[in-house]
C-alpha cells in the first residue's frame, strides 16, 4: 500500500442530471421532496439512505449531495458533507455565508459529525426530515449530540425546521434496511 496523494468522493452521474436546476423550489416542503427523491435514487444505485442539498434564498438548487460511505469506502462521505463541499466548490468559497444566504436540506437530522459541519459551512438554515431516533431505530449510530442542538444552532443564527416530510423520510430508511442495505456504523 503506497502513500495517498489525494482522496476523492465519486458523485454518481445521475446526480448532476437532476431535473431541479432551472426552476426554484420555493419553501422547505418543495426542497425536501427533491432531497427525498435523491434518497430513493441513491439507494437504488447502491448508496446509503441519506441525501442533502444546498439551496439559495430564492430556492435554486446550488448543490445536491448523497451518501457515498459504502461505494467510496469513505467514512466521512455523508450526504451533508458532500452537499456542503459541492456547494463550496461550485461557489468558490469555504464560507457559504460570504456568497449569500443558503439553506441545507437533509433527509435525516445530522449525525454528530455533520452537525459540527453545519455552522462551519456558513449556511443560515437547516431543514430536516427524519429524526435522529428514526435513523437509530433501523440501526444507524448517529453519535453523541447535545439534546438541545437545534437551540445551539439557532444561537448561531441558523434557523432549524424539523420533521418536513418525516413520514416519507423515515419510510425510506426502513425500505433501505428491508432491501438488505448495509448498516455501516451500527
Amino acid at each position: 500500500m503506497g502513500p495517498l496523494t489525494d482522496i476523492s468522493i465519486s458523485l454518481p452521474d445521475w446526480l448532476w442530471s437532476v431535473d431541479a436546476w432551472s426552476e426554484p423550489r420555493v419553501g422547505p416542503q418543495a426542497q425536501m421532496e427533491l432531497v427525498l427523491d435523491l434518497v430513493a435514487r441513491n439507494t437504488a444505485d447502491g448508496g446509503g439512505p441519506f441525501a442533502a442539498a444546498v439551496f439559495d434564498e430564492v430556492g435554486h438548487l446550488v448543490a445536491p449531495g448523497v451518501n457515498r460511505v459504502v461505494p467510496d469506502s469513505a467514512p466521512i462521505a455523508h450526504a451533508e458533507i458532500v452537499a456542503i463541499a459541492a456547494a463550496g466548490q461550485r461557489l468558490g468559497t469555504w464560507d457559504l455565508r460570504s456568497r449569500g444566504r443558503f439553506r441545507l436540506v437533509c433527509s435525516t437530522e445530522p449525525c454528530a459529525m455533520c452537525l459540527g459541519a453545519v455552522p462551519w459551512s456558513g449556511v443560515t438554515g437547516l431543514v430536516t426530515g427524519a429524526r435522529d431516533e428514526d435513523a437509530r431505530a433501523v440501526g444507524f449510530d448517529e453519535g453523541d449530540k447535545p439534546a438541545d442542538w437545534p437551540v445551539a444552532l439557532a444561537r448561531r443564527g441558523i434557523e432549524v425546521v424539523r420533521d418536513v416530510g418525516r413520514r416519507r423520510a423515515s419510510a425510506l430508511l426502513q425500505d433501505y434496511v428491508l432491501a438488505g442495505g448495509e448498516i455501516y456504523n451500527g
